[in-house]
């Protein structure tokens, strides 16, 4: 084992082990390597165009009936995926049931809509045409019904006095 010794101007330096000093340099190198490398895991490439229409398109729901001729498009992102992985399946709620919570719901999406300037004119862009007594059919109730509830759940709305349930 050998130490070393050194005197600067006076000032004596404490015998240093070649060992100790080995591993506390290799210490410090493991530190900043570490640390580059977590940093550098943070950096994450731009989409480009292609993958930001692929993601629109994934994100864009279209619930329509031919019969009567009625179409809603949904484009919302992140809505269709929480449709397929955490909303009800269909047939879960009645067409009853779910005809009676839009109603409910596109009335009051309908005077937000109309009072711009009481409620964010961006959330409620546009009036819902969803008319009682009409037979949309099972799948626009369905999609429609789990929109409201995605809505709310996401922007923190109460669009009745019911509490948004999945």
């Amino acid at each position: 084992m050998a130490f070393l010794f050194a005197t600067i101007h006076g000032i004596k330096f404490v015998p240093l082990n070649k060992t100790i000093v080995m591993k506390k340099i290799i210490l410090l190198l493991c530190i900043v390597m570490i640390l580059y490398n977590c940093n550098s895991a943070r950096q994450t490439p731009s989409n480009t165009s292609d993958e930001k229409t692929n993601i629109a398109k994934q994100d864009t729901v279209r619930i329509a009936n031919d019969k009567i001729e009625y179409e809603i498009i949904i484009i919302e992102p992140g809505f269709n995926a929480w449709l397929v992985s955490i909303a009800r399946p269909e047939g879960y709620y009645s067409q009853s049931f779910l005809e009676g919570r839009n109603i409910i719901y596109v009335n009051e999406w309908n005077r937000r809509a109309i009072n711009g300037t009481q409620f964010d004119s961006n959330l409620y862009e546009l009036q819902i045409d969803y008319r009682q007594g009409v037979d949309y059919g099972y799948e626009v109730n369905y999609k429609l019904y789990n929109y409201f509830i995605y809505f709310q759940r996401k922007y923190k709305q109460k669009l009745s006095g019911f509490i948004p349930r999945i």
